[in-house]
């Protein structure tokens, strides 16, 4: 019996179950909307010069996805949990990257052309620094949301690390990653933070501000580092409690 309930929670890592393919396939439909969000198709050298202008904020909207997409790929392949909290928090993960995959392509698009001084194409039809700010904050919000909901999946493999069997380098590295997407959240929430205390009349520096604190993300190695020793520490306290109760 309870080799039964296991085998329902734990789908085998060589093939891919429906939840991973339903995923997949959502990760794909949001592609699809960054390309299909763009204007009419180019019928002029000086149209498809204007479409190739929009390049960067598809791109930087398809790195941005494409990062929580393989993100899932990895936990799924290597904690192949089909609890019922797993499949919550991918549902989860899948609807913020569809409600958020339209105003990513605008909100990039808005900070590339703003970076450039106009050169690049600006998406909104009016424009004022207060949209910059709004630009971070709803940025910020998306970022730290759907690295909460990879924290969660990597929290939730931690917990279950006995039933999954296992290795204490595999357990320590989900350890790893709970520590890197909660800080990811808390860069997120602090470009957020001082995104909406700005000053109504900004200057150009205090408008960098939020965006620069992202560059707090060049640390993650340190703090996996530090999350995975702190797994390594507490699986060795309970292999220790475990000798010390035979």
């Amino acid at each position: 019996m309870k080799q039964d309930t296991l085998s329902r929670t734990i789908a085998p890592a060589s093939r891919n179950t429906r939840l991973e393919a339903f995923v997949d396939a959502a990760f794909a439909f949001a592609v699809t909307l960054l390309v299909i969000s763009a204007d009419s198709t180019p019928d002029s050298s000086e149209s498809l010069l204007q479409a190739l202008k929009t390049l960067p904020s598809f791109a930087a909207s398809f790195s941005m996805v494409a990062l929580f997409w393989y993100a899932h790929v990895s936990w799924s392949r290597r904690y192949p949990l089909q609890t019922a909290p797993a499949v919550l928090m991918s549902l989860l993960l899948v609807f913020l990257v569809l409600v958020y995959v339209y105003p990513l392509r605008l909100l990039f698009g808005t900070f590339f052309s703003w970076a450039t001084g106009g050169w690049l194409p600006m998406p909104l039809r009016q424009f004022a620094p207060g949209d910059v700010v709004f630009m971070y904050i709803v940025y910020g919000v998306a970022f730290s949301s759907m690295s909460a909901c990879m924290a969660g999946l990597y929290a939730h493999a931690w917990r279950r690390r006995y039933p999954l069997g296992l290795h204490d380098d595999d357990a320590a590295a989900a350890a790893g990653e709970v520590a890197t997407y909660l800080y990811f959240v808390f860069a997120g929430l602090l470009s957020v933070l001082f995104a909406a205390l700005l000053p109504a009349r900004v200057v150009p520096w205090q408008m960098a501000i939020p965006g620069c604190l992202y560059f707090m993300l060049s640390f993650t190695v340190v703090v996996e580092s530090a999350g995975r020793r702190w797994g390594q520490r507490r699986l060795r306290d309970t292999d220790a409690g475990k000798d010390d109760a035979a």
